[in-house]
C-alpha cells in the first residue's frame, strides 16, 4: 500500500512503531510541504558547526575516536573546503542550477557505529531533507551524536525536517512508507540488506545509491617499514594503533577494514617486519580492545570454513585470542568468502606483484598501505580488477569523502537545472 491510499489516521499508527531519535511523527507527515535547498547552503554549514561543537563538548566524546572525528569533519572549516571544490566546478558549467533532490531515506549498516551520521550529513549538505534508519544496536556512539543533533535543532527550528533519525525493527510496512515517499534511498549494509528494501518499491523518479557488500586489503613494503622502525623510535606503536582504528575500532565489520594484508619484499625482510608489526599491534590490541569469549569461537569457526575451501592453509593464534592469523601459500580470492572479523586477518607474502591480479574482483573496495605513495599507486596501477574505489595510507580507511564506493555523492544527491 502507498501513502496516497493510506488515511492519515493509518500513517500516524504506522509511525506509532518508529522510535524517533530526533524529529517526531507529525515532522514526517508534514515532509511533503518541505522544499530543498543548494547545496552547501551557509546556514546548513553553520547548523553542522554548531552540531560539532556540541560534540566536541560532549565528555562521553573521549571514549569514541570515530564521533570525535565526525566531530572534527563536519566543522565549518572543512564544509567550506568543501564547498569551494563544488563551487569552482559549478563555475565550469555556469548553465547549471543544483538543489537538493528533496527527501532523502537513508538506511544505516547495523554493524558500523557512525557510518549513519556520514550518511546523513551527506543528504543534509547536498540541501535535503532526510529520513536516516540508524542502527539497531543500542550504540552509545548514536545517542552522543543524536544529542548533538537534537540540541542544535532547538536553534535551528527551520531543520527539523531535515534531520529526522528514525529507529525501527525489520518492518515492511514502514520501509515500504518511507520508500515511497523518498526522491533518493541510500542502501548501506550490503546485498541481503539491498535485496529486501528493494521489495518496497519507489517512486519512478526516485533515484537510488547503494553500498552492496565489500571488501578491503592492505599492501605494507617490508622495508620501508623496517627502514622507519630504525629511524624512529615511536614509528612501530604510532603504525600499529593507526591499523588498530582500520580494524580493531570497527571490530572489522566497516568494509573498509583490511582483512588481507600482503608483504612485498624479500622473504628474510618481510619475516623481521612482520615480527615487528604483529607483536607491535598485539600490544596495542592487548590494552585496548575489548575481547568477548565468542569472538574467539567465531574466528576458529571461520577458520575451520577456509580450511575446507583453501589449500595449505597456515595458522598463528596469539596469546588471549584477540588476533588469529592465517598464512596463505597461494593467493585465492575465495578466502573473501570466509572473511571473519575482530582480529582475522589473511596474510601473504607476494612472489610478485602481478599475483594481485589473482584478486581481480570487483567487490574490492579500499586497498590501505605502508609505503611510498608512488610506488604503491605502481603496484596497483598494474592489478586488473573491476574492483578498487580508494588507495589510501594506513590509519585513514575510514577517512569518509563525499565520493565513496565511485559514487559522487555530491551529484547523486542533488537535481540540475539547465540554463539555456
Amino acid at each position: 500500500m502507498i501513502p496516497m491510499q493510506q488515511s492519515f489516521e493509518e500513517i500516524r499508527g504506522l509511525l506509532s512503531k518508529v522510535d524517533f531519535l530526533t524529529g517526531d511523527a507529525e515532522t514526517v507527515t508534514m515532509l511533503d510541504k518541505a522544499v530543498p535547498d543548494a547545496p552547501f547552503d551557509e546556514k546548513r554549514i553553520e547548523f553542522l558547526d554548531v552540531v560539532s561543537k556540541n560534540i566536541m563538548k560532549d565528555t562521553r566524546s573521549r571514549a569514541f575516536p570515530d564521533v570525535v572525528t565526525f566531530g572534527f569533519w563536519i566543522r565549518k572549516a572543512n564544509m567550506n573546503i568543501a564547498k569551494k571544490k563544488h563551487e569552482a566546478m559549478q563555475e565550469a558549467s555556469d548553465s547549471v542550477i543544483s538543489r537538493g533532490r528533496g527527501i532523502a531515506f537513508h538506511i544505516a549498516p547495523s554493524n558500523v557505529a557512525v557510518n549513519f551520521a556520514y550518511s546523513l550529513v551527506t543528504g543534509f549538505i547536498t540541501g535535503n531533507h532526510n529520513i536516516v534508519r540508524v542502527p539497531s544496536k543500542a550504540f552509545e556512539q548514536v545517542e552522543i551524536i543524536a544529542s548533538a543533533f537534537r540540541k542544535a535543532v532547538e536553534e535551528y527550528d527551520e531543520f527539523r525536517s531535515a534531520v529526522i533519525l528514525v529507529r525501527y525493527g525489520r518492518d515492511k510496512e514502514i520501509n515500504d512508507y518511507f520508500s515511497a515517499i523518498c526522491d533518493t534511498r541510500i542502501i548501506w549494509g550490503g546485498d541481503n540488506t539491498i535485496a529486501q528494501l528493494r521489495e518496497s518499491p519507489v517512486q519512478s523518479r526516485t533515484n537510488e545509491i547503494t553500498f552492496a557488500d565489500r571488501y578491503s586489503f592492505a599492501i605494507i613494503d617490508a622495508q620501508y617499514y623496517l627502514d622507519n622502525c630504525k629511524s624512529s623510535d615511536t614509528y612501530a606503536a604510532r603504525t600499529a594503533k593507526d591499523f588498530y582504528n582500520d580494524t580493531y575500532l570497527t571490530d572489522q565489520q566497516a568494509c573498509t577494514a583490511p582483512r588481507l594484508i600482503c608483504w612485498m619484499g624479500e622473504d628474510s625482510v618481510v619475516e623481521q617486519a612482520a615480527d615487528i608489526f604483529w607483536k607491535e599491534l598485539s600490544e596495542t590490541v592487548e590494552k585496548t580492545y575489548e575481547f568477548q569469549e565468542i569472538q574467539g569461537v567465531d574466528k576458529l569457526t571461520n577458520l575451520l570454513l577456509a580450511a575446507t575451501e583453501i589449500e595449505e592453509l597456515s595458522f598463528s593464534r596469539h596469546e588471549n585470542g584477540c588476533m588469529y592469523r592465517a598464512g596463505l601459500e597461494k593467493l585465492n580470492k575465495r578466502i573473501m568468502d570466509y572473511r571473519g572479523n575482530s582480529g582475522f586477518f589473511y596474510e601473504y607474502d607476494l612472489k610478485d606483484e602481478s599475483e594481485l591480479n589473482v584478486m581481480s574482483d570487483k567487490r574490492i573496495q579500499t586497498i590501505s598501505y605502508i609505503g611510498e605513495k608512488e610506488k604503491i599507486k605502481t603496484v596497483v596501477d598494474k592489478i586488473r580488477t573491476k574492483g578498487i574505489d580508494r588507495i589510501v595510507p594506513t590509519g585513514h580507511s575510514m577517512d569518509f569523502d563525499f565520493v565513496w564506493d565511485g559514487y559522487d555523492l555530491i551529484t547523486e544527491l542533488t537535481r540540475k537545472i539547465s540554463v539555456l
